[in-house]
């Protein structure tokens, strides 16, 4: 243990905890992105060199641009045919501090486990299940890949290649390559020592940002052209439907870079994302540039995320969920306005 790193109780105790565990799982939350994957599998590989027993599973599938991090491998689906999950000392679950997000693996986790722990950067839910105990969050990190960089600083393990690439993957997807970072140099200093690990930070680019098909700029370019707007540019919201998805050979993974494309509209302030998982079933995603938050909005509709990047399950009429949605956001802005329906 290095005790450089342990200024923090609860860091410190979740490190002890990793110390004394023989077996330890790792998962993520569902519809997992380079952020939870990438802490997930870093410190996997940290762990690796400590020769203790430590096992990967995600409650779903792992979209394929993430597939250069785990060339060699085999991350198993709990939702598809998997190995028993064995009794187990400890489980650390990235990315999220919801149980609900991690269903229906939580619940096998929860039997097999002696202590579950999440690792997280987003703010409790205020109407949500409350984390685990011995979980650690910390809202300052601009991604959870910087909270596994000091577990793995503080455990005493000797930075790689393979940790410094998936830790790297981590900070460069949550913070969109440095564009959304916390008020502090940390997210910078610390993917600089990561660098000198990994030497080729132009390949994870490309595998996170450069891996379009055809199919996804047609599907981009049919998506973009359907933007609704309101407030005179300040809000935008559109809806990718299954059919936009299926009628493109694509899956829900290929819908996350709408709604930061649309934030790059100069006069824009905030924009929502209605994707359609089922029939009257959608996963919300809000953005904000700082003019207002977005956090009580997603939590006004039962979900979550940081004061300018949330989102929320949403079930109902497309019609009359963006109706409300808008005039909250209208409501914000300048305190009267209403949308039509």
């Amino acid at each position: 243990m290095d005790s450089r790193y342990l200024k923090n109780l609860e860091l410190r105790r979740l490190v002890e905890k990793i110390e004394t565990a023989s077996s330890i799982l790792l998962t993520t939350h569902k519809q997992c992105d380079g952020d939870g994957l990438g802490a997930m599998l870093g410190l996997y590989h940290a762990l690796r060199k400590l020769d203790k027993k430590v096992r990967v599973i995600t409650v779903d599938g792992v979209p394929a641009k993430y597939r250069f991090l785990q060339p060699e491998l085999h991350l198993q689906n709990f939702d598809k045919p998997h190995d028993p999950i064995e009794p187990t000392d400890l489980c650390l679950i990235f990315d999220t501090n919801d149980r609900r997000l991690v269903d229906p693996l939580f619940f096998e986790l929860e039997k097999q486990c002696k202590q579950i722990a999440f690792v997280d950067h987003h703010p409790v839910l205020n109407k949500g299940p409350e984390p685990t105990p011995g979980s650690y969050i910390d809202t300052s990190a601009a991604s959870t890949g910087e909270i596994a960089f000091f577990i793995i600083k503080a455990l005493g393990i000797r930075m790689d290649q393979m940790i410094a690439r998936a830790l790297y993957t981590s900070i460069a997807f949550d913070t969109q390559i440095f564009r959304y970072v916390k008020n502090s140099p940390s997210s910078h200093l610390i993917a600089a020592e990561l660098l000198e690990h990994e030497k080729n930070a132009y390949s994870v680019h490309r595998f996170l940002f450069a891996t379009y098909t055809q199919e996804k700029i047609a599907f981009l370019g049919k998506v973009l052209s359907e933007v609704e707007y309101f407030a005179e540019g300040q809000v935008a919201v559109v809806k990718v439907s299954l059919s936009d998805l299926k009628d493109h050979d694509l899956d829900m993974d290929d819908s996350r870079d709408v709604i930061d494309m649309i934030m790059n509209i100069n006069a824009l302030q905030v924009a929502a994302l209605f994707r359609e998982d089922a029939p009257n079933e959608y996963k919300l995603s809000l953005r904000s540039k700082g003019s207002i938050e977005v956090l009580g909005i997603a939590e006004s509709f039962g979900g979550g995320g940081h004061m300018f990047a949330s989102g929320a399950p949403l079930q109902g009429q497309y019609e009359d969920l963006k109706l409300k949605l808008v005039n909250q956001f209208l409501k914000r802005l300048n305190g009267t306005t209403k949308a039509k329906s």
